[in-house]
Parts: C-alpha cells; sequence; structure tokens
C-alpha cells in the first residue's frame, strides 16, 4: 500500500508540474508578440533581430515571475536615491539658534471658540504661562474634530488616547519649567500616510483601511520630541492624489460645494477651519501646494530631503517631501524647525540649517516674478496685487521669464508613474486595486496598471533628462532669493518638483462671497532656503493681514 500510495503521489506531482511548464510555455513570449509591442515603444526591428531577441526576454519573463514573488511592502526603500544638489552649489551648513517671540501678554478670549484661530506662538504663550494646560487645549481641538470633521470629511481617525498622554506630559514639563519647543503641548494632525503606533495608516483607500504599521515615522518622532500632541489621522485622496477617499470627498471649509484638492486634503482643510492649529502634509506634485491655495491655508513645501521620509508611505521615491500646512509663515516656521532633518533610513534625507530669524531688508533680497505666467492675467488679478504690494514696501521685482519650454510636466509624471508603480506592484498586481473609489482613467488604479508598460530605458532616459533640466534651471534660479509664480502654474511647479527647490503657498487678497482668499507662491530660488521663504511671506503676512481670515462656517 505503501509503495501504490508514494506512485500516486508522483502521478500527481508530475501531473502538476506538466500543467505548470505548459502554462508557462504558453505565457512566453514569441517573435510575432514583439512586433505589436514595438508600437508602443516606438521601437523597429527585423525579423531576425526579433527571432535573436526571443530567447532573452523569456529569460527576462522567468526574471519577472521570480520578482513578482517577493511582493514587497510600499516601506521598501529605493537604494539609487535622487539627490538634488549639483556638483557648483555651496551652502553654510552651520546651524544658529533660533530665538522664537512668544508674546508674554497673550489673554485667554472671552469666547473660547476664538482659539480655534489664534496662532501657534499665542497658544504657546497661554500654555507656558498656565492659563491653559495642554490637556484643556487638546480637548477643546478634539471636541471641534468631532463636531465639524464629519462636515468636512477630513478625519480618518481620532487618536485621543495618544493626544491625552503626551498633553498630560507637556503639562508635567511646564509645571517643572521644562521648554522643548514651541509646539509643546500645541495640538496637530498628520496626514494618514505616516505610521504611528497603535493607528491605522490607511493611505485614504479601501486597500489599506484596516492597515496597522508597527513604527513610527520620523516626522512624528520629531514632533514628539518637540511635545507636540498628535490629536488625528487627516484624510488624504486615495494613495495621495486628490481629495477623494473612501469616506467620501474632503471639502474646503470657505465653500462646502467644492472639494479641498489634493492629496494633503484633511491637513489643509482641518488646519484653516481651526480644527487643528497645524498639520503634516506631503508632496510629490502639488500636495502641499494646491490645497494650500485652494483652502487658504500656508503651506511650505521644504527642499526635498529636508525632511527624512521613513515610516511614511512611498509614492515617487525621488520626488515625495513633507512640510507644515499652517495658518502663517511664523507657524509654518516654527513647525518646520522641529521636523526638518535626516536619518540613517532615508538616504535622500540631509540635515541642513534652518537659520530663521523671522527678519529679512526687503530692499536687498533678490526677488523676481514670472511676467510670461503674470503678465497676461487681468490687471486686478492677486498676483498683480501682490507685486504691487511689495514694490511700494521697497521690494524691486525683477521680470523674468520662466522656464516654460522644457516638458518638465512630462517628464515628472513619468517619473512619478513609474515609480508609484513599483511602490504599489502588489496592489496592481494582486487586481485589490479594484477595490478603490476612484476608477476613471485619470486616476491610480488606471495609472498604475498603464505605467507597467513604461521601459526601464525610457525611465532612465527621462531621470537623466531631469539632471539636464537641473543644469539649466539653476543658473536662472539662483539669481534670486524669491521668484513669485501663480500658485496652480504647471509648469513653475513641475519645474522645482524636479529641481527639488522649495516654496511657500499662501492666501494673497480678500475672500470672495463663497470662495476661499486667493493665493500666490513665493519659490526659493536656492536650495534649502526655506528660512528666507518663510521670513520673506511672514513680512508679506505683515503688510496684509490676509492670513487671518476665518471661514465664517467654523468660528463657532
Amino acid at each position: 500500500m505503501k509503495n501504490i500510495s508514494s506512485l500516486l503521489k508522483t502521478i500527481v506531482c508530475f501531473f502538476f508540474f506538466l500543467v505548470l511548464t505548459s502554462n508557462i510555455q504558453a505565457q512566453n513570449v514569441g517573435a510575432s508578440e514583439i512586433i505589436n509591442t514595438e508600437k508602443m515603444y516606438d521601437l523597429h526591428f527585423t525579423d531576425a533581430k526579433r527571432d535573436s531577441m526571443v530567447n532573452q526576454l523569456n529569460a527576462n519573463l522567468q526574471l519577472y515571475r521570480y520578482l513578482h514573488g517577493f511582493n514587497l511592502a510600499n516601506s521598501v526603500p529605493l537604494p539609487n536615491w535622487f539627490d538634488p544638489v549639483l556638483p557648483t552649489m555651496t551652502f553654510n551648513t552651520k546651524q544658529q539658534p533660533i530665538n522664537w517671540n512668544i508674546p508674554a501678554g497673550v489673554v485667554m478670549p472671552a469666547d473660547t471658540n476664538q482659539l480655534a484661530f489664534y496662532s501657534i506662538a499665542q497658544l504657546s504663550s497661554l500654555l507656558r504661562h498656565h492659563k491653559i494646560t495642554s490637556v484643556q487645549l487638546t480637548r477643546f481641538f478634539i471636541n471641534r474634530l468631532k463636531k465639524y470633521g464629519d462636515t468636512l470629511h477630513c478625519v480618518i481617525s481620532l487618536t485621543e488616547q495618544i493626544a491625552m498622554e503626551q498633553a498630560k506630559r507637556a503639562d508635567e514639563a511646564f509645571a517643572k519649567g521644562i521648554y522643548k519647543s514651541p509646539l509643546q503641548g500645541i495640538p496637530y494632525g498628520l496626514k494618514d500616510l505616516f505610521a504611528v503606533k497603535g493607528t491605522r495608516t490607511t493611505y485614504g483607500t479601501p486597500p489599506f483601511q484596516d492597515q496597522v504599521i508597527d513604527e513610527d515615522a520620523f516626522v512624528y518622532q520629531q514632533l514628539e520630541k518637540a511635545g507636540a500632541v498628535l490629536i488625528a489621522k487627516l484624510s488624504m485622496g486615495e494613495l495621495a492624489m486628490d481629495d477623494i477617499w473612501f469616506g467620501g470627498q474632503t471639502k474646503n471649509p470657505w465653500n462646502l460645494q467644492q472639494g479641498s484638492n489634493g492629496s494633503s486634503a484633511g491637513a489643509a482643510s482641518a488646519t484653516v477651519a481651526g480644527l487643528v492649529p497645524f498639520a503634516i502634509g506631503t508632496e510629490t506634485y502639488g500636495s502641499i501646494v494646491a490645497p494650500s491655495a485652494v483652502c487658504g491655508a500656508t503651506g511650505l513645501r521644504p527642499t526635498f530631503g529636508s525632511v527624512a521620509r521613513t515610516g511614511g508611505m512611498n509614492l515617487a521615491f525621488t520626488s515625495d517631501r513633507i512640510g507644515p500646512i499652517c495658518r502663517s509663515a511664523e507657524d509654518a516656521a516654527m513647525v518646520f524647525a522641529s521636523i526638518h532633518g535626516s536619518d540613517v533610513y532615508d538616504r535622500a534625507s540631509r540635515t541642513m540649517p534652518f537659520n530663521y530669524t523671522g527678519t529679512i531688508d526687503l530692499k536687498n533680497i533678490k526677488v523676481a516674478y514670472a511676467k510670461n505666467y503674470i503678465d497676461t492675467l487681468p490687471d486686478n488679478s492677486a498676483e498683480k496685487a501682490v507685486i504691487k504690494t511689495l514694490q511700494d514696501a521697497g521690494v524691486q521685482v525683477m521680470a523674468i521669464d520662466f522656464p516654460s519650454n522644457l516638458h518638465t510636466n512630462d517628464l515628472l509624471t513619468t517619473i512619478w508613474a513609474a515609480e508609484s508603480a513599483a511602490a504599489f506592484d502588489p496592489l496592481t498586481r494582486s487586481g485589490k486595486d479594484s477595490q478603490m473609489v476612484q476608477q476613471w482613467q485619470s486616476r491610480y488604479p488606471n495609472q498604475l496598471r498603464s505605467a507597467r508598460f513604461i521601459p526601464a530605458v525610457e525611465y532612465l532616459t527621462v531621470c537623466r533628462l531631469r539632471y539636464m533640466v537641473m543644469q539649466q534651471a539653476f543658473p536662472l534660479l539662483s539669481k534670486y532669493d524669491i521668484i513669485i509664480v501663480p500658485s496652480m502654474a504647471d509648469e513653475p511647479m513641475a519645474l522645482t518638483c524636479l529641481t527639488g527647490n522649495p516654496c511657500i503657498t499662501l492666501p494673497a487678497g480678500i475672500a470672495s462671497s463663497g470662495g476661499a482668499p486667493p493665493s500666490i507662491t513665493f519659490l526659493g530660488g536656492k536650495l534649502y532656503s526655506e528660512a528666507i521663504i518663510a521670513a520673506f511671506a511672514k513680512k508679506f503676512q505683515e503688510l496684509t493681514h490676509y492670513e487671518q481670515q476665518q471661514p465664517p462656517l467654523f468660528t463657532k
């Protein structure tokens, strides 16, 4: 019986081997299939060349099947990291102490609801002078999130237990006279692509809705060291695109009939509505700039690599960056001072000084504006009004032609598509992308599938062209401290996403009926110039006070 059983097992195994090998053979590449493939890649080979390629293509196919067996997690890094620094660039590398102006005379408002729109410095003053505790302040903002979160569809999960523990620790430090940073005891929200132990990290999409990552992201650790209090994981467009997630569309606090744009949708919406004093967003291509512009926030997109991305969702390895979304430039500076820096895991990250003083000599700063994007706008446009405000304050503003013929949008979207397809390879091959909310052609399920057909040769060619763009752009951009551009202009945003330059987006006028304030973006002409652009934006806000506007629906 034993021999018969063994024989049967051998026959069964041999049968399955025949079935498996026949399936593999059936899936192998033939010379006739190469002809159709050539059309997608703008290639043209002879019959003889096609025939000679077959064996190598089938060997490649076996390798692909081997690679697919790994199902690499999104967290596995890319060892070929991107560096925005060109050989001729030089930088100051010494960090100077930052002396924050925390006012002493801040009082509790008669109407407690007004706390929702206090600056970080004002809240810090109240906490340091024991006029409110961090526990009380945290409970106040959690209650606002509970009251308005569903209205804006901006909250994925509250982190009450973590928040109360961190708030209690902050109060204990205040009682002992220990002051870690201006953020100590201040509540905030994280875009829900950052891992925090004990919380879900959903990426805003059903396939990852129950994902729990046993890790604390670098940016969360930095804020914890600063004494800040995490109260919520905020909404994001699915896999960091747009403002639609499994809970609906995140709304614009100025007009609930409009979305907040994306993908740092909840971070901008919640901050502008006074549900959190500040939030942390990310950007690959416009995900800090766009929601800040649409919702009337002040969003700082730092130089690529200025904040280590460890513990955050990978989308495009060579373009992703992390930055604060706030209500003022001074707030953004305070947050960036606490989160910037590198770690050993994100090899693209670099610790560079942030020597912020909050002051700037407007007569000596070099400022330009992109005339090919602004001169054709109406005379009453916000962009032209910004330039006039600065000129009236004594700023000499030069007119320049911003590069617009380098195909930067095409280059960036190709890099983004190829790298995101790799980052979410298992999602596409598993078929679980069909569970995602957004199924139309321009969204991720289709984009990730289509990107599988970007050849490695073309991807690397695009990366090399990126380097040429960096070389061409550097002589022009580096002449200026600030370059003024419309916030939603694709090519200036795409170019500086490729080069890694920082920018800050902020309100640039009075809100219209049923809409948010218009916005403007100040690009930093040099890498690691966050201190300059933040101080410049602060000065503009001191001249105009546009950042102090509050959406009427959320003032109570």
